[in-house]
């Protein structure tokens, strides 16, 4: 088991993997460009460091939790970056969520660095973080995904190692059109039952077990009928991730007119500045078509 771990990226999808892994016994190096959300990590238990370089330089693993390939590039090649400090043979974990086509290149720019790279994003959020159940698909060599296994083994409890670098991309591509298109349902199911005057709040126990239920139905209907924002999620960072599956889809030739839709609503909701709210604000969109009484 690897003793210490560097984490890059302290922010609500980072800050709640570093703090299940600071709390179930991780020795962890933190570096974010926020002081703050470094300090909020440090009082758990955490060391700082100055920079990326220096986070990576005494680990065996280095953790990243970014937003863009962008980033995550910058992160790792830029100055001060991890690669400038890390040790042959260290092991970078990928969580962000990011382009298949930019995994393989950063795996390939590791790899001539003598680093080794495994592309692991996640489903499940900061809630499952909390509890040391997140969902992880995997790409890159069997060993060093067992290796990343180990690593996260108490923040994930569902570790699948999908192929080769990028697999593990493809697949939270995969993972977002199924939940982009869950929460769009639930929405507007959630809209039609409280303009139909029943309680929506009582439908997940209704549904509980059916094949209509789902965690997204038992977790986010009580959330929408009740407006509660509290964030867990983006809903710009769901147009990036519904970007990538476009994208996707146009390379393999595969039609998505439902993952349209649900791209489409999500880019109006971030252009009239709901971006940065939880997936929850989604009823924003109903409530603006509602006419007044």
């Amino acid at each position: 088991m690897t003793s210490v771990v560097a984490l890059i990226g302290a922010g609500a999808m980072g800050g709640a993997i570093g703090t299940r892994l600071v709390q179930t016994g991780t020795r962890l190096v933190v570096f974010d460009l926020d002081p703050a959300k470094v300090a909020a990590l440090v009082a758990q238990g955490a060391t700082a460091a100055a920079s990326a370089a220096k986070a990576a330089a005494e680990v065996d693993a280095v953790i990243l939790s970014l937003n863009s390939a962008k980033i995550v590039r910058a992160a790792v090649f830029g100055a001060d970056g991890v690669a400038a400090g890390a040790r042959k043979g260290t092991l970078i974990i990928d969580m962000s969520s990011i382009d298949p086509d930019a995994t393989r290149a950063l795996a390939a720019d590791a790899a001539a660095a003598g680093l080794r790279w495994v592309d692991s994003p996640l489903s499940g959020g900061a809630p499952k973080a909390a509890i040391g159940q997140l969902t992880c698909m995997a790409g890159g060599e069997a060993a060093d995904v067992a290796e990343a296994r180990a690593v996260l083994a108490q923040v994930a409890s569902n570790y699948t190692h999908m192929g080769p670098s990028g697999a593990g991309q493809v697949t939270k591509l995969i993972n977002q059109v199924l939940c982009g298109l869950n929460f769009m349902a639930v929405a507007e199911a959630t809209a039609l039952a409280q303009a139909a005057g029943v309680d929506a709040a009582k439908i997940p126990q209704a549904l509980r077990g059916g094949r209509a239920d789902s965690a997204i139905l038992q977790e986010y209907m009580p959330r929408f009928v009740d407006r509660d924002y509290r964030p867990t999620g983006r809903i710009d960072n769901m147009v990036k991730d519904l970007n990538g599956a476009q994208d996707l889809a146009r390379q393999t030739g595969i039609a998505m007119p439902m993952t349209a839709v649900c791209a489409e609503i999500h880019r109006l909701l971030t252009a009239v500045g709901l971006g940065a709210m939880d997936q929850a604000a989604l009823m924003e969109y109903w409530a603006a078509r509602t006419p007044p009484e």
